[in-house]
C-alpha cells in the first residue's frame, strides 16, 4: 500500500502528456488525496470561479501512476475501496456559458448569460448528508451523502493529450454518479503503464450534472489498480456486486447513448455466447440508461444491465470479486 498527496504544482491537467509521479506493481493499493474542480480555490460564496481560477487549470486531477507490465491491448482495473470527503464544505456553481441550460459557444443564443452564482454546502460525514442552502432565499435541506469521482481515467492512444474535462474512451470527464466506492472500473491500456488519474470528487451530483457541477469537494480516496493481460476494453466498462455498466461519450447524445449500448450489447454476446441480436433484444427490455454528464465537450451516457439477468456469467475472470475481497 502506498500514500500520496500531490502538491499543487504535481496536479495533472491532462490526460497523456505527463511523466508519471509514481510507479506501481499490480495489486498495488493506492490511498490518494484529490483536489476538487477549482483547486480548492473556491472556499466561500464570494469567491466567484472567473476571478479566483484560472483557465484552463480548471479540473486537476492526482496522478498518473505508471502500473508496471500493463501494456497496449491490456485492460486496467481500478477498484473503488472507499472516497471520503476531506473537508467540511463543498462547493457548487453557476457559469455564464457552461452547463446544460444556458447558451455556450457551439449553441448560440441571444438571451442574456445565466449568473454566476456560488453555493457553499456543509458537508456531515458522519451524518452521512450533505446541507443545500439556497442562495436566494431562506430555504434549506440534507441530501444524502453519496461521494463519486467524476474524472477517472487513462492516457489516450496515439501521442494524444486531452484535458481533464474532456470525457472520451480513455475515460476522463464522464460525471457519472455510478463511479462510487465499491465500483471496480475498466480503462482499455493505450499507452505502456496506463498512466492511471483521478479527481472532481462529488459530495453527490444529480443526473446529468444539469448546472455543469456537482457538489465538488476534494476527497480522500483508496484504490486497488490490477492489469488484465491480454484483453482490450474498447470503452469504460464498470462493475458492481450487482451489475455491469458501459460508458458512451460523444457529441451529439444520442451517439452517447448509442456507443454505450453498443457495447453493452456486445459485451453480453461474449459473456453468455448469445447471438448479437439475442443480446439486444435482452438488453432493450432489462437494462438501464443512466446519464452521466451532458454540459461538457463530450456528453456521457451508461448503458447497465442487473448481473441476475446473465444468469452468472463472470467479468474479466472473476476480477471484481476478488478485489472487493482484498478491499474487504
Amino acid at each position: 500500500m502506498i500514500s500520496y498527496r500531490p502538491d499543487p504544482s504535481e496536479l495533472a491537467y491532462t490526460f497523456g502528456g505527463r511523466e508519471p509521479v509514481r510507479s506501481v506493481k499490480p495489486g498495488t493499493v493506492v490511498e490518494l488525496y484529490t483536489e476538487d474542480c477549482f483547486g480548492g480555490r473556491v472556499r466561500d460564496v464570494t469567491d466567484l470561479p472567473s476571478v479566483v481560477c484560472e483557465f484552463p487549470f480548471l479540473n486537476p486531477v492526482t496522478g498518473p501512476f505508471h502500473v508496471e507490465g500493463a501494456e497496449p491491448g491490456d485492460t486496467l482495473a481500478v477498484h473503488f475501496v472507499s472516497i471520503t470527503p476531506a473537508r467540511e464544505w463543498a462547493i457548487s456553481s453557476t457559469f455564464p456559458h457552461f452547463g446544460a441550460l444556458t447558451g455556450t459557444h457551439t449553441t448560440a443564443t441571444l438571451q442574456p448569460p445565466l449568473d454566476e452564482v456560488v453555493w457553499r454546502y456543509d458537508v456531515d460525514v458522519d451524518a452521512g448528508v450533505v446541507r443545500y442552502h439556497a442562495r436566494r432565499g431562506d430555504y434549506s435541506v440534507e441530501l444524502p451523502l453519496n461521494p463519486m469521482h467524476g474524472t477517472a481515467g487513462v492516457a489516450p492512444a496515439a501521442f494524444e493529450s486531452r484535458m481533464t474535462i474532456v470525457p472520451d474512451v480513455h475515460g476522463g470527464n464522464m460525471d457519472t454518479p455510478e463511479l462510487v466506492a465499491g465500483v471496480t472500473a475498466y480503462f482499455g491500456v493505450n499507452v505502456p503503464g496506463a498512466l492511471f488519474a483521478l479527481g472532481d470528487g462529488h459530495c453527490r451530483q444529480g443526473d446529468g450534472e444539469v448546472c455543469g457541477t456537482g457538489i465538488e469537494s476534494a476527497m480522500n480516496t483508496v484504490v486497488i489498480l490490477d492489469v488484465i493481460k491480454g484483453v482490450a476494453t474498447p470503452t469504460p466498462r464498470f462493475e458492481t456486486d450487482d451489475a455491469l455498466m458501459s460508458a458512451g461519450s460523444a457529441r451529439p447524445l444520442e451517439d452517447a447513448y448509442r456507443m454505450s449500448q453498443h457495447d453493452l450489447v456486445t459485451w453480453t454476446t461474449e459473456l453468455t455466447g448469445l447471438d448479437t441480436l439475442d443480446a439486444y433484444q435482452l438488453i432493450s427490455q432489462a437494462g438501464t440508461a443512466p446519464v452521466g454528464n451532458v454540459c461538457d465537450p463530450n456528453y456521457t451516457m451508461l448503458a447497465k444491465i442487473e448481473k441476475q439477468y446473465l444468469r452468472g456469467t463472470s467479468a474479466y475472470d472473476g476480477i471484481h470479486a476478488r478485489l472487493r475481497e482484498i478491499a474487504r
